[in-house]
C-alpha cells in the first residue's frame, strides 16, 4: 500500500468519524446542550484535519 492509499484511507476514516460526531451532536441536542457543543467541537477539529488532507491527496490521485 502506497503513501497515497494510506492517506486516502485516513481521509475516509476521518470522514466517517466526522459524520458520527455530527450525528452525536444532533442527538445530544435533545438531552444536553453541553454534550452537543462538545461533540460539535470535536467534529470541527476532525473536519479541519480532513480539509488539510484535501491539499495533500485527492481521490483522483489514487486512480492514476
Amino acid at each position: 500500500m502506497g503513501n497515497t492509499d494510506k492517506l486516502l484511507t485516513k481521509k475516509h476514516e476521518l470522514k466517517r468519524r466526522y459524520l458520527e460526531l455530527i450525528e452525536d451532536a444532533y442527538n445530544f441536542k435533545q438531552l444536553d446542550d453541553a454534550l452537543s457543543d462538545f461533540a460539535e467541537f470535536k467534529a470541527t477539529k476532525v473536519l479541519y484535519k480532513i480539509n488539510k488532507l484535501k491539499f495533500v491527496v485527492t481521490e483522483k490521485a489514487s486512480m492514476a
